[in-house]
């Protein structure tokens, strides 16, 4: 067992599958030799050479066109687009082509690939460098997007997205870079689509993703001090979605709330509160409640980012009022 730090565990993974199986190859900006503007592949380039680890030209589109290109010809590539907020520059490729391709070759095409980003705000970078864009992502049928919040999920979920025949975009959480967790030794491979219970409870339940998680917990350790027991589910997966882990804690609770980092409108809240509705709307005992960051470009100023993003204190509170009424 060896403690890791999020962003090593992002090149333990890719490493790890890189060893297994010599099709996989890591395409981006200053991935080789830099390790990566947030030293996310460190070490890659001088285990596997310029060959399997290859710096390309400041272009998201001739990044993921290469990447696509390769997976079609029998390569299994993990692409970097730097910060999430320049997937609106490749957009096409990857909702027009890269999702698309394998239904309309009716799979005589696969599209082994994953997408990886610098994903979600925290960090001071202002309104074009810290969006989360798992709601974009998730909207387009064709891709698998993840989130995970540890370290052991980035090894486990980056060799279970490379592993897939189907593109996946894997967001990681800059917010996170820095934090540390015990992984295990030896080979790791998670489960696409399986979410996880990391603190269980009975009063209510807590959906969380990506940074979100830990404040969700920190919430969840302040209300218990006040007599609420709130379960926190790590969503960790989108697409596909772990629906029956959700609609379970929910029959136990009663009560649902969900933290996202995204705008309210149209966040990936929005359609599990819409599936609860659906599935389980005789099991809950009060309407379903979006803890968001509002509809608005996120500031830079250190102040202003920490008033509009979710925080443990904010959703405490919620929580708190919402079981209190």
């Amino acid at each position: 067992m060896a403690q890791l730090s999020y962003r090593d565990a992002v090149a333990r993974g890719i490493a790890q599958e890189m060893r297994r199986d010599e099709r996989v190859v890591v395409v981006g900006e200053d991935i080789a030799g830099a390790g990566g503007v947030f030293k996310t592949t460190v070490g890659l380039l001088d285990e596997f050479g310029p060959k399997r680890v290859i710096d390309t030209p400041i272009s998201e589109q001739a990044i993921l066109g290469a990447a696509m290109g390769a997976a079609m010809t029998g390569l299994r590539p993990v692409a970097e687009i730097m910060f999430s907020d320049f997937f609106a520059v490749c957009w096409d490729i990857v909702v027009n082509q890269i999702a698309k391709t394998r239904y309309m070759t009716a799979g005589q095409v696969t599209m082994p690939l994953v997408i990886k980003t610098g994903n979600g705000g925290g960090l001071r970078f202002g309104a074009q460098h810290s969006q989360s864009i798992e709601n974009w992502a998730m909207a387009i049928p064709g891709l698998k997007v993840v989130t995970p919040s540890t370290a052991e999920d980035v090894v486990g979920l980056m060799a279970a997205a490379i592993r897939d025949d189907d593109p996946v975009i894997f967001c990681e959480h800059k917010g996170l870079y820095a934090a540390k967790g015990e992984v295990p030794d030896g080979e790791i491979v998670d489960t696409l689509g399986t979410a996880k219970v990391r603190r269980p409870g009975r009063d209510a339940t807590i959906l969380a993703l990506g940074m979100m998680v830990p404040r969700a917990l920190a919430a969840a350790e302040d209300l218990a001090t006040r007599g609420i027991d709130a379960e926190v589910i790590d969503v960790r997966s989108l697409v596909p979605l772990d629906t029956r882990t959700i609609l379970d804690s929910v029959a136990r609770t009663g009560r649902l709330f969900t933290v996202e980092e995204n705008p309210q409108l149209l966040g990936w809240g929005a359609e599990i509160a819409s599936l609860v509705a659906d599935e389980a709307f005789w099991d809950l005992d009060g309407p379903v409640q979006r803890i968001t960051t509002p509809h608005i470009p996120l500031p830079s100023a250190d102040s202003l980012e920490d008033l509009v993003m979710p925080s443990a204190e904010s959703v405490a509170r919620t929580v708190e009022k919402a079981l209190q009424s």
